[in-house]
């Protein structure tokens, strides 16, 4: 990939959190440039990220097909998209830490010859039960693959504008992931099979497998403690739990007793979670980590931009489907341009946080996503209206991935390497927390809006209330982020 021209005067993350780095250590000349072994190193992590994001979404525009074919029932379709959900979201911050002790890289191909044979298991399911086990078994091997993955890159380029560049890109091919996912899955249904939605991902795997040990380097910390089993059962079940209530909630209201009690029970789970790690001689994670505000709203950031971003994929869908009549392969491919956006987002993203800080490139990108997603609420009935929203949801791309590069590298940064695991853990936790839990709430808002009408009038209006809390949300998670970020900055230059 080619490399872009370095600034005479490159800036790190730590412009905006973490200690300072003097001019005299700023990577200059060749250090800015990725070596071959780190550009084949690189390639195969983002290769690997990509395919998983792409497995999450490319059975969406398939499920009806595939619930004729195996016997789902309507209310149960769902759950082939909610048991991966669950699984990657619930046992990320687990495996995150184990990455740590049993080696990253380990880890990181045990999980891709899981999800190569899972694949292989999904494709061939003949019944409900054999492809439920198929996903949530796709799900723990993303659980393990990403943040391990996300730890052997960070580890595999120092601070400062390589790892802006890496992440970038990493999370731009995430983000066009899940948007080639839908086009995919639309494409291999059609002309082939929904099975092909499985089964595409099996060469890729076994490719993954078969390179990685040679050429990535293991990165681990030199002293092993034990697994915090207490810490790793309370924020497992916790997750599961929270999880499960926002989905209940999304399907059947927010006050149904089982979504109450899921949601209760998950949110005890995770306050015992805090106290067992405030005593565990090995917490799974470490308080002063929680303490850090370059973790806290690095964090609450990507959490908001991955919820928006991929629920208002969902409300769009809708808008799409029932109020302009189109197709599912139809909308896949207006997704198309969605997808652009992220992929130059993340491609500017790592230029754009050396240049402005972290920082300053999620209150921009926030506030871009937020800008372009207002616009949506005039959305009409009119087939014409399509025009909007290309441009909007491109500009919102773009928006949505100098706000996820932020957030990446803020919470990634100034940690030591062996803290790399826990740090991407908690980063990766809260992409896929924030995945499952944005199609929910906003479900719940349409819903809501849309009452006991129903038509294309009906959801119009339901989508555009939608899309308004979806906007300022993100702008009030951009702005909150930036302020709180910039005060922790202030507090450390006057101590």
């Amino acid at each position: 990939m080619p490399s872009p021209s370095p600034s005479p005067t490159p800036r790190t993350a730590s412009s905006d959190i973490g200690p300072a780095v003097s001019a005299t250590t700023a990577p200059t000349g060749p250090s800015l440039r990725m070596s071959s072994r780190q550009k084949l190193v690189l390639a195969l992590l983002l290769g690997s990220q990509f395919m998983i994001a792409v497995d999450f979404s490319i059975l969406n525009v398939a499920l009806p097909v595939v619930g004729e074919g195996l016997g789902f029932s309507l209310a149960g379709l769902q759950w082939i998209a909610t048991s991966f959900a669950l699984a990657a979201a619930g046992f990320t911050l687990l495996f995150g830490r184990i990455a740590d002790l049993v080696g990253r890289k380990n880890l990181f191909v045990g999980g891709m010859a899981v999800l190569g044979l899972s694949s292989v298991l999904g494709g061939l399911a003949t019944s409900p039960e054999v492809l439920l086990t198929a996903r949530v078994l796709q799900g723990l091997a993303t659980a393990a693959v990403t943040p391990a993955g996300l730890a052997l890159l960070t580890t595999a380029f120092r601070e400062g504008p390589l790892r802006e560049r890496a992440l970038g890109l990493n999370g731009a091919l995430m983000s066009a992931g899940f948007t080639a996912g839908a086009i995919l899955g639309g494409l291999l249904t059609d002309l082939l099979s929904w099975r092909w939605a499985f089964f595409i991902n099996v060469p890729v795997a076994a490719l993954v497998v078969i390179l990685a040990p040679s050429v990535i380097t293991d990165s681990r910390p030199e002293d092993r403690p034990k697994l915090d089993v207490p810490g790793a059962i309370t924020v497992t079940g916790g997750l599961l739990l929270l999880v499960l209530g926002l989905t209940r909630a999304g399907e059947t209201g927010w006050t149904r007793p089982t979504t109450l009690a899921a949601l209760a029970a998950g949110a005890a789970l995770l306050i015992a979670f805090v106290r067992i790690e405030q005593r565990a001689a090995a917490p799974l994670v470490p308080i002063r980590i929680l303490k850090r505000r370059s973790v806290v709203w690095g964090n609450t950031a990507g959490l908001i931009a991955f919820a928006t971003e991929t629920s208002l994929v969902f409300l769009l869908t809708l808008y799409l489907q029932e109020v302009l009549g189109y197709s599912a392969l139809a909308t896949g491919l207006v997704f198309g341009v969605l997808g652009a956006g992220t992929v130059v987002g993340g491609v500017l993203g790592g230029r754009a946080v050396g240049r402005f800080g972290n920082r300053r490139a999620i209150v921009l990108g926030g506030t871009a996503q937020a800008a372009a997603t207002l616009a949506l609420v005039a959305l009409g009935t009119s087939g014409a209206w399509i025009w909007l929203l290309l441009a909007a949801t491109f500009v919102g791309g773009v928006g949505n991935m100098l706000m996820i590069v932020g957030f990446m590298v803020t919470a990634t940064s100034g940690l030591p390497d062996e803290e790399q695991g826990r740090a991407t853990g908690l980063a990766t936790m809260t992409q896929q927390v924030g995945i499952a839990l944005g199609i929910p709430v906003m479900s719940a808002v349409v819903t809501a809006r849309m009452g006991a009408a129903s038509g294309p009038a009906a959801v119009l209006s339901g989508v555009s209330t939608a899309i308004l809390v979806n906007s300022a949300l993100v702008l009030a998670g951009a702005v909150l982020a930036g302020y709180f970020l910039a005060d922790g900055a202030r507090r450390r230059e006057d101590g």
